[in-house]
């Protein structure tokens, strides 16, 4: 890796977006160049024609929630790729409890509009569990107000203006636009440890994603009516839906997709003894 800071060499940097990850084509090599407060990492890790390898660490750092998408389907040999991959996430002894439904074209435009509808007519939530508190305390609830303003801001969307929040909030039953939509089931029978199990299984998912040049976003939203989803997809009852997952090409111009949400700094949740 190459450490260029503040300055890159002119062929380069005239190529870059700034503050966007992009692409740039010099002779022989294929450079990913990434701007992180004052300087710029060059990768010049492949040719033309070869995989794009990326570290871990780079991984865990570009990944986002993205929520606009580009209309352009994504192969079904990459998407098979993801599960290959995210197969070998640890669980339990050995449980994999992960049970996948990927939901392209008609089949993803018939249930969307499903549990679209649902939302508009105001049908009650009737999750198989509950994925957030029934009250909320400080901290989480500054953070999840905190994350909210982020989002809106992006969207230039007012605080009082409800209808515009509404048809953003409806964009979660379509996954956001992307082209797919995956579901995750697990067996009711498993208990607590699977959905640790399964964390792991959807952040190996996300991560090998992003190496393949795609973005994700994790929903529990799509969760919220798990009986119209079995029931459209012909899962048994005794299936669990834990969330869902926007899958597709990001829409690198998108203002929705420019923000990055915060983190808590390491000596703010570590305790060394």
């Amino acid at each position: 890796m190459l450490i260029y800071r503040k300055t890159v060499p002119t062929t380069v940097k005239d190529q870059l977006w700034n503050s966007f990850v992009k692409i740039a084509l010099v002779p022989q090599h294929l450079f990913m160049a990434i701007q992180i407060d004052n300087y710029f990492q060059i990768e010049a890790r492949f040719t033309h024609n070869q995989r794009w390898e990326m570290k871990v660490s780079e991984t865990l750092l570009k990944r986002s929630s993205t929520r606009c998408y580009l209309p352009k389907p994504v192969e079904r040999e990459k998407i098979e790729r993801l599960l290959e991959l995210a197969r070998h996430a640890p669980s339990g002894a050995n449980t994999q409890p992960w049970q996948v439904a990927v939901v392209t074209g008609e089949k993803k435009q018939e249930l969307q509009t499903q549990l679209e509808k649902a939302f508009w007519q105001g049908k009650p939530s009737q999750k198989d569990y509950n994925y957030y508190p029934e009250e909320w305390v400080p901290p989480y609830s500054r953070r999840r107000t905190n994350c909210g303003m982020q989002l809106y801001s992006a969207l230039e969307i007012e605080r009082h203006d409800m209808q515009r929040r509404k048809e953003q909030w409806a964009a979660n039953y379509r996954a956001f636009d992307a082209p797919v939509m995956l579901l995750f089931f697990m067996d009711a029978v498993l208990a607590a440890g699977s959905y640790l199990d399964y964390g792991m299984f959807l952040q190996s998912l996300m991560l090998v994603a992003v190496e393949e040049g795609l973005a994700t976003c994790p929903q529990a939203a799509l969760a919220e009516h798990p009986d119209i989803v079995r029931q459209y997809l012909n899962y048994p009852d005794n299936m669990i839906l834990l969330c869902g997952m926007a899958l597709g090409y990001k829409d690198e111009t998108a203002p929705v997709n420019l923000y990055r949400t915060p983190r808590e700094e390491v000596a703010d949740f570590a305790r060394f003894f």
